[in-house]
Parts: structure tokens; C-alpha cells; sequence
């Protein structure tokens, strides 16, 4: 497992490129390093920014896995964001509105009334005209 958190979300990020393509959108990748979102997703002439996250912290079969939030994410930083669940090969794909004034999210993929469930896998949110939050 990639411990180095920069090497991590690389692999990450290379991660999410191959399976938002498999889910027919169109990634583009901001030049440089200092925008407050990792690609840009295109689907039909609709685009949305989206910054991408990692984690393998399993907190127990209760809590599941922390996905920490750093920096403080303001809401006109991006729409979604892409967490991915590295043991369990799962993607969250979360709006914005549900992140803001979070420090981490708590993912469980096994627990059926976790939070967050309505985003587990949610890749059609990315192909919708508007950024709009559930299913």
C-alpha cells in the first residue's frame, strides 16, 4: 500500500480517471497544482470540478473508514467530491453541499444506514445537467 500521502493521491487520482472513463465521461486535469479542485468531468457539455480523496483509516465495523477533509473546503471550491474507499474499491461521489463545514467523512460501505450511502458508486451525478444531490 502507498503510505506517502502525495504518491497516494496520485494513485488516487489516476484511479478515478480510469473509472470515471469507464463511466463514459470526459476528464481533464487543470495544469499546475494550486486550484481548489483535481479534474474537470464532462459529460454532454455539462462540466463539474471535483476534487478527489483517499483513505484506508478503518475506524471499526461501526464508524468504517475516515476520509479527512484538509484544507477547510469552502463551497465555490468545486460541486463534487470523489472519495475512494482504497480496501474496499469503492468511490463516493459526493456534493458539495454535503461536505461543507465537514472535517472527514465517515464512509461505511458494509453499513446500510451510513450517511453517505446515497453517494456510494453515484457516478450518474456527474453526468446530470444540474449538481443536484441525491438519486
Amino acid at each position: 500500500m502507498l503510505r506517502h500521502p502525495k504518491k497516494r493521491g496520485e494513485w488516487a487520482e489516476m484511479k478515478f480517471m480510469a473509472r470515471a472513463a469507464a463511466h463514459s465521461l470526459n476528464v481533464s486535469k487543470p495544469w499546475g497544482d494550486s486550484s481548489r479542485y483535481d479534474f474537470i468531468v464532462e459529460y454532454k457539455g455539462s462540466f463539474k470540478r471535483v476534487q478527489v480523496k483517499s483513505t484506508f483509516a478503518y475506524r471499526g465495523k461501526d464508524s468504517g473508514y475516515t476520509c479527512k477533509l484538509r484544507p477547510k473546503y469552502e463551497r465555490n471550491d468545486f460541486e463534487f467530491l470523489a472519495a475512494y474507499v482504497i480496501p474496499e474499491d469503492v468511490w463516493y461521489i459526493v456534493p458539495m453541499e454535503e461536505i461543507v463545514a465537514r472535517k472527514a467523512l465517515g464512509l461505511a460501505p458494509q453499513r446500510s444506514n451510513n450517511k453517505f450511502r446515497f453517494y456510494m458508486e453515484a457516478w450518474h451525478l456527474l453526468r446530470r445537467r444540474n449538481a443536484g444531490a441525491r438519486k
